[in-house]
C-alpha cells in the first residue's frame, strides 16, 4: 500500500475543526455558520421606513428622465456625417432667410442668390457691378476727437462696419461707433516721452491697425517699438506682444473668417502668425527695399507693395511660391496696394499713377497716370496718399495729398477706370474704406503725410470724416 493513500474508513469520517479551541466536526460548523447567517438576513430593523407614494412617484419620474437623457445620448451618436451636414445646412439657411427678411425688399430667390454669391466670392470669381449707380455724395460728417493731436495715420473697420478703430501720430487708439457718430473707448498715446518708459498698453506712433472677422483680436503696429501689439477688440485691453521682426511694422491684415495673421515690416519680410496660438509660423522673403502695405481675402494668400524696389508681390502660402508685378515708375515707391477681389487688384505710388493689374499678366490692365492732376509749386504728380475698395465690385476710390478724393469706376474686364466724382476735403487723406454695404466712404484727414512731417497744412483738422454715397 502507497505511503500517501489513506484508509477507506479514515476518509469516510467527517473532518475535525477547531471552534472555540474544541475540536468539532466540519458538518456542524458549516450549519452553525448558516444558521448565523440566516439570522443575520432575518433580523428585524426599527429604524427601517416605508416609502410614501410621493418618494416612489419621484423616484420613478428621476428613472424616466435617466432613461430619456440616455435614449438622446444614444440618438446623437446614431447620427450619421451626412445628417450632421444636412441638419447644419438646413440651420444655416434659416439663418439666411431671417437675415434677408430683415431687409426692406425680401425676394423669392433672395436665399439662392446669396449662396450663389458666397460661392463665387469663395472661388474669387464674385463680380458685382454697380459703381454706374453713384453719382455724388450728401453732406459730410465729421468725427472730431481731441485725443488725436497729431495726424490720423491708420483707420480700420469691424466686417459688419459698425465699429471703427482710428490711430495717429501721437500714438492715440480710439474705437467709435459709426452708427452713433460717438467715441466708445479712447486710448491716450505716449509719443512725447513725458511717462518714463512705456507700458504695453501705450503707443508713440500708430502706423497700422487691423481687426479680426469676428472682432475679437486688433493688433496694432507701433513705430516705437518693433513687436506687434495684441488687444482685445471690445475692451482694448492689451493680450500680447508679437516679437519676430527686426524693424518697424508696416503693415498688418487678417485673413478672413481666420486668425491668421499676416504682417510686413520694413525689414522687407512677411511674417505668417496664428493667434489661436499665439505663436509665429514662418517668414517670407522677397522685396528688396521696406513693404509698404499688405492686403489678403479668403484664399491662403498675401498681396504686398514694395515701396522703392518698384514691385508687388503676391505670396502663394501653400505653394510657398510668389508672383512679381512691375509697373509703376521706376525710382518712385508703391506705397498702397488693395485687393479689389481673389484675381485684381489696385495700386497707388508716389507718380500719381493709379493703375488695376490681373494675377495672370505681369504689367498692369490699366494705368492712370496724374490721376490727380500736377502741384503747381514744383510741377510734379499729385502724390496718392490712399486707396480703398468695395470687394467684389467696380468701384475703388483715391485720396492725395492735396485733401481730393476721387471715385473711380473700373471698366468691362478692368482694363479701364473711369472718374464718378469726387469730395474735396482739407488735408492728407492718409487713409480710405468704404462700409461693406457700400453707403459710406470713410476717410482719415490729418495735417501732416501719414509716413513723415516734411509738409505741412496749418488750415487742416486732424477729423475722421464719413462721406455718404448717393446712388440712382
Amino acid at each position: 500500500m502507497s505511503f500517501f493513500i489513506r484508509s477507506n474508513k479514515r476518509s469516510n469520517e467527517p473532518r475535525k475543526r477547531k471552534l472555540n479551541g474544541h475540536l468539532i466536526k466540519t458538518s456542524i460548523t458549516q450549519s452553525l455558520v448558516k444558521k448565523s447567517r440566516k439570522a443575520k438576513r432575518f433580523l428585524p430593523n426599527d429604524n427601517e421606513s416605508i416609502a410614501s407614494t410621493d418618494e416612489e412617484f419621484f423616484a420613478e419620474e428621476n428613472l424616466k428622465n435617466e432613461r430619456q437623457k440616455y435614449n438622446s445620448g444614444t440618438e446623437e451618436e446614431e447620427e450619421t456625417i451626412q445628417e450632421k451636414r444636412l441638419r447644419l445646412a438646413k440651420k444655416y439657411l434659416q439663418e439666411i432667410e431671417e437675415k434677408e427678411k430683415d431687409k426692406a425688399e425680401f425676394e423669392e430667390n433672395a436665399v439662392s442668390r446669396r449662396l450663389q454669391e458666397e460661392y463665387l466670392e469663395e472661388k474669387g470669381r464674385l463680380r458685382k457691378t454697380i459703381a454706374a449707380n453713384f453719382i455724388g455724395h450728401n453732406n459730410l460728417i465729421i468725427l472730431k476727437c481731441k485725443e488725436h493731436k497729431s495726424s490720423i495715420t491708420c483707420i480700420c473697420l469691424s466686417s459688419d462696419g459698425s465699429i471703427l478703430y482710428s490711430g495717429s501720430k501721437d500714438g492715440s487708439l480710439v474705437k467709435w461707433s459709426v452708427k452713433e457718430k460717438i467715441k466708445l473707448k479712447v486710448v491716450k498715446g505716449n509719443r512725447n516721452g513725458k511717462k518714463k518708459g512705456q507700458s504695453k498698453d501705450e503707443f508713440k506712433f500708430i502706423r497700422c491697425l487691423a481687426i479680426s472677422t469676428d472682432g475679437k483680436f486688433l493688433v496694432v503696429g507701433d513705430n516705437g517699438s518693433k513687436d506687434i501689439k495684441v488687444l482685445c477688440g471690445n475692451t482694448l485691453d492689451h493680450i500680447k506682444n508679437l516679437q519676430g521682426h527686426r524693424d518697424v511694422i508696416s503693415g498688418l491684415i487678417f485673413r478672413k473668417d481666420t486668425y491668421t495673421l499676416y504682417s510686413a515690416s520694413e525689414d522687407r519680410s512677411v511674417k505668417v502668425w496664428n493667434l489661436n496660438d499665439m505663436a509665429y509660423v514662418e517668414s517670407l522673403f522677397g522685396h528688396q527695399s521696406p513693404i509698404t502695405s499688405i492686403d489678403t481675402l479668403s484664399r491662403e494668400r498675401a498681396i504686398t507693395s514694395g515701396g522703392y524696389d518698384g514691385s508687388i508681390r503676391i505670396w502663394k502660402i501653400v505653394e510657398e511660391s510668389q508672383l512679381i508685378f512691375n509697373g509703376h515708375t521706376l525710382g518712385y515707391s508703391i506705397d498702397a496696394v488693395k485687393l479689389i477681389n481673389e484675381e485684381n487688384f489696385f495700386s497707388s505710388g508716389q507718380d500719381g499713377q493709379l493703375c488695376v493689374w490681373g494675377c495672370l499678366k505681369k504689367k498692369p490692365l490699366c494705368t492712370v497716370s496724374q490721376a490727380h492732376g500736377k502741384n503747381e509749386i514744383n510741377d510734379q504728380p499729385m502724390w496718392i496718399s490712399s486707396i480703398a475698395t468695395l470687394l467684389n465690385t467696380d468701384l475703388v476710390a483715391s485720396g492725395s495729398h492735396n485733401g481730393v478724393v476721387k471715385l473711380w469706376q473700373c471698366g468691362e474686364n478692368f482694363r479701364s477706370l473711369n472718374l464718378l466724382f469726387e469730395v474735396k476735403l482739407t488735408g492728407f487723406i492718409n487713409a480710405l474704406t468704404f462700409t461693406p454695404d457700400g453707403n459710406h466712404l470713410i476717410a482719415g484727414v490729418g495735417k501732416e503725410h501719414k509716413n513723415g512731417n516734411w509738409w505741412r497744412i496749418p488750415e487742416a483738422r486732424n477729423t475722421i470724416v464719413i462721406i455718404p454715397l448717393v446712388r440712382k
